[in-house]
């Protein structure tokens, strides 16, 4: 750890803040290239298997029975969702994910992921996406005497310096700038549609298989493969 502060330390000194912002990008392509490259190795005991359950970008909640998916050590599968999905045509009945699909750039790394689970979904099978609702806190930032949004993110997500209406929506369209895009529903349904799926419905939180803390301000979206 002392060794980690000094290295900071000397590139603060050497360096400046935007050459070290690009850096420190560069080690995460490294290490997300490195985490990739290990689910590939991993994904040799789901060869010939079918009906598999994906979940992907679970991130710590993880589902007992299925494919937990996620660019982080740990999980069943590591892989980096820009990349091609490395399951065969065909081979599972759900694609669940909540809280991950806003984190890839759109249009062209969301719709690439869009239609890698079309691909592996079987017909009939099902997509099921949470993303966070930018309804809501566009409604309450131009309806102002409507204050429950900006006081429920202020008490349980957002960080202190959020204090403005304006920093409370800067923060959900950015959350320190790991949100690359954001959703209602006529926009993830038209995506949806234009990677091949159809009877595309919101539908409510599902306590059997959302997360409970994501239950308020989440936008759930399912669809199906024809």
């Amino acid at each position: 750890m002392e060794t980690r502060e000094r290295l900071k330390a000397l590139l603060k000194s050497r360096f400046p803040r935007g050459l070290r912002v690009a850096l420190r990008t560069l080690q995460q392509e490294f290490q997300a290239m490195r985490l990739h490259r290990q689910g590939l190795r991993q994904i040799r005991a789901y060869r010939g298997r079918t009906s598999l359950k994906l979940n992907i970008g679970c991130g710590p909640n993880q589902k007992p029975g299925w494919v937990n998916i996620d660019l982080i050590p740990n999980v069943d599968l590591s892989l980096d969702m820009r990349e091609k999905l490395p399951l065969e045509d065909g081979c599972a009945t759900i694609v669940y994910s909540e809280h991950f699909f806003e984190h890839l750039d759109y249009p062209v790394d969301a719709k690439h992921f869009l239609h890698e689970c079309h691909r592996v979904l079987e017909r009939g099978g099902i997509i099921s996406i949470g993303v966070p609702d930018t309804r809501w806190p566009l409604e309450a930032y131009f309806g102002l005497q409507d204050q429950e949004y900006f006081q429920f993110v202020k008490k349980y997500w957002h960080p202190g310096w959020c204090q403005t209406p304006m920093e409370h929506i800067n923060y959900h369209f950015r959350q320190d700038t790991q949100h690359r895009f954001a959703y209602d529903f006529e926009t993830l349904k038209r995506a949806l549609e234009e990677c091949g799926f159809s009877n595309i419905h919101h539908r409510e939180f599902d306590s059997g298989l959302d997360t409970a803390r994501r239950k308020k301000g989440t936008l759930y979206v399912d669809a199906h493969k024809p």
